[in-house]
């Protein structure tokens, strides 16, 4: 019998493999079946790595920001530093390395946010959410050649005016920054 509250699995009848993306992204197609009515369906796959987020605050209680152009959304967007998680690396290296990367900034004092799943209606990974305090720039950052990124810190007022002026966008972003602040009080009154 099934339960009125919670969908049945579907069944996978086989998968087969799809093209390589860029970024270590594998296309695979899963034939399924759905368990209501037995149709089967195609279903488009992304294999992916997992990725980091980090919110990192100076101690004047700053947030670090990144500036950079967006292929997807052919657009300017400022968001908080973070990127892919290596094969075999913990997350928590990453997220330390990626600071360290974008921003040329470092702390000791790292607190776990949590993880999501960023697209779970094809994507296979997790992003991770880390929040930084105390950071400090000790050098300046390293980019690699795809990468154009202009650094920035900005008070909580300064980020709530990037995300009313919809500079700041990013959805694994904004949602890694509501676990520190209330973007609420943040970004003032909705219309």
């Amino acid at each position: 019998m099934s339960d009125p509250k919670h969908p049945r699995p579907w069944a996978n009848l086989g998968t087969e493999p799809g093209p390589t993306l860029p970024l270590g992204m594998q296309v695979r197609y899963d034939r399924l079946r759905n368990p209501r009515n037995g149709a089967e369906r195609k279903a488009l796959v992304i294999e992916s790595g997992d990725w980091v987020n980090v919110v990192a605050i100076t101690s004047t209680q700053r947030i670090v920001v990144v500036r950079q152009f967006r292929f997807g959304t052919a657009q300017l967007s400022t968001e908080i530093p973070g990127g892919l998680v290596d094969p075999g690396e913990e997350h928590g290296v990453a997220a330390a390395r990626e600071l360290w990367e974008e921003t040329g900034y470092v702390t000791d004092n790292w607190h776990y946010l949590g993880a999501v799943a960023p697209n779970p209606a094809f994507l296979t990974n997790r992003c991770h959410q880390w929040l930084a305090r105390d950071v400090e720039q000790r050098a300046m950052p390293s980019y690699e050649e795809g990468e154009d990124i202009v650094v920035a810190e900005l008070t909580p007022e300064e980020l709530g005016t990037e995300i009313r002026a919809g500079h700041f966008h990013h959805s694994l972003a904004l949602l890694a920054l509501a676990h520190v602040y209330d973007l609420r009080q943040l970004i003032g009154a909705l219309p």
